[in-house]
């Protein structure tokens, strides 16, 4: 037995490697950038220039704390044309700006040139603070909006790949410097980003996009995520982030916090829930599937089936709003509380474990009603086959020739031969305790996984998604190891020695 449980760990490291490699894959792959997301946008007042230099440190910031200014993994295979640098880039429009230019043009050399001296003008113009006395004979309004136009088309300018576009914003930055003469100073530093645009018009070498090249980087994004930005073995040394492996998934693109705090402080409601109704769930169902076989064809036979179809039949959503429409409703009946898990001013601070638990009673009844019936049905029809299958087995006949008793022979003999299909499914709990019910948490307002999960498809809180559907992934696999152990506990005929 422990030669397989260690034959079976091993297996878990290969899938674990797929899961987090699809992981990273559809994390990187979603849509938007979730830099413009975490960084708050620009607000009215104030001077735009000021704002927007304040957003591109926060952008460095977060880039490099996210690990986004690295490449995306061990390697890739780009053309002749491409620089291996340019994930270095931190605005992603910008970066698409010039990978365009590069499919366009293929002379990286002279786009490079011509990006530099537009960074160089674009730093210059929104870096500008007129003086007053310059422009007291002026509408100050009008200069103050003329100015931060500038600033704009100069931004735009950085993402804009076409050439008809390139060509109306210089026309247009153009046009606007020259209303004032304290703007003419700018003119010859656009004169100088025109000029070499029109570089990289005539240096054409389209020819480099149909040569392929290989790179090759220690330091990426996968490694990043996966090792952390330490020491990869022992986490030493690491400043963002310790890497999967040491259970650190990254940073909340929605709260800022470290995932991994997240998850623990929703994990346990869910945990909760889950465990608490599959025991509710099996001590009700065993023994009504172990009687319903017992008694096949019996008056309690047929009433259970069709009880516990009519239960299974009702959708989760409806009885939880029913139950909420009439037993927490105070114009019905107001039994218990409509949401949450405790009081909305909390514990009081001098309670005990048990008192926190008595107070958290009255909320968990509602939603551990909602969790359990619909488990009844599927289970105890489950052990009701399985139970019928292994009392026409010829031991049980032969068991009860010799005489014995019928409960003797249902229980002792039957029961424990019967129970493999059940531990089949007792291998769902740990990821359906990880997922949570997203359902039923959302309409009880129970914070757990389930309600945080939804919130993060509401959000594109990417690495919240990938860190529940790796530890799912995870849990699954020892869901399954666990059943695998317990068949040969069950069934001493199940043999792992081989």
């Amino acid at each position: 037995m422990l030669r397989y449980i260690l034959r079976r760990i091993l297996i878990f490291i290969p899938t674990l490697i797929v899961i987090t490699l699809l992981g990273f894959i559809i994390s990187v792959n979603a849509p938007g950038d979730p830099i413009e997301r975490m960084v708050t946008a620009a607000q009215s007042g104030g001077e735009v220039g000021t704002q927007t230099i304040n957003q591109i440190e926060q952008k460095k910031f977060w880039r490099k704390k996210l690990g986004l200014d690295l490449p995306i993994f061990y390697f890739s295979i780009s053309s002749l044309s491409r620089p291996d640098t340019l994930y270095k880039v931190f605005d992603k429009n910008e970066r698409e700006a010039l990978d365009r230019l590069v499919d366009r043009y293929g002379n990286w050399e002279y786009i490079s040139e011509y990006f530099l001296s537009l960074n160089n003008f674009y730093n210059s113009v929104i870096g500008f603070k007129p003086d007053t006395t310059l422009i007291k004979e002026y509408d100050q309004n009008a200069v103050i909006e003329t100015i931060n136009q500038v600033k704009f088309e100069a931004l735009a300018l950085k993402s804009t790949y076409q050439h008809n576009m390139i060509e109306a914003k210089f026309t247009k930055l153009s046009l606007l410097l020259a209303y004032y003469p304290f703007l003419s100073k700018f003119q010859a530093p656009l004169g100088n980003v025109h000029y070499k645009y029109i570089d990289v018009e005539k240096n054409s070498s389209t020819w480099k996009n149909y040569i392929p090249k290989m790179n090759f980087y220690a330091k990426n994004q996968y490694h990043r995520w996966v090792f952390g930005d330490g020491n990869w073995l022992t986490g030493e040394g690491s400043q963002f982030t310790k890497g999967l492996i040491r259970f650190d998934f990254g940073t909340s693109y929605v709260t800022k916090q470290p995932i991994t705090d997240v998850i623990g402080a929703k994990i346990g409601w869910s945990m909760f829930f889950a465990l608490l109704s599959v025991v509710l769930s099996y001590f009700v169902s065993i023994p009504v599937g172990v009687k319903a076989a017992a008694k096949r064809g019996s008056r309690f036979d047929r009433t259970s089936s069709i009880v516990l179809f009519m239960l299974y039949s009702l959708p989760s959503f409806w009885i939880a709003t029913i139950l909420l429409m009439t037993f927490a409703n105070p114009d019905v009946i107001h039994w218990f509380p409509a949401s949450g898990v405790k009081p909305a001013t909390g514990y009081p601070e001098t309670a005990s474990l048990l008192d926190r638990m008595l107070i958290s009673l009255p909320y968990c009844i509602l939603p551990m009603i909602c969790y359990t019936y619909s488990s009844f049905a599927f289970l105890s029809r489950t052990m009701r086959v399985s139970m019928i299958e292994i009392i026409g087995q010829d031991y049980i006949r032969t068991a009860r020739a010799k005489g014995l008793p019928e409960n003797k022979v249902i229980w002792k003999h039957a029961f424990r031969n019967s129970l493999l299909p059940i531990i089949t499914v007792f291998a769902h709990i740990f990821p359906a305790a990880m997922g949570g019910s997203v359902i039923l948490e959302t309409i009880f307002t129970i914070p757990g996984m389930g309600y945080e999960t939804i919130f993060a498809f509401q959000n594109n809180n990417y690495p919240m998604i990938i860190a529940v559907l790796t530890i799912t992934g995870f849990l699954t696999l020892v869901g399954y190891l666990i059943s695998d152990v317990l068949y040969a506990v069950v069934d001493p005929r199940i043999s792992f020695s081989r």
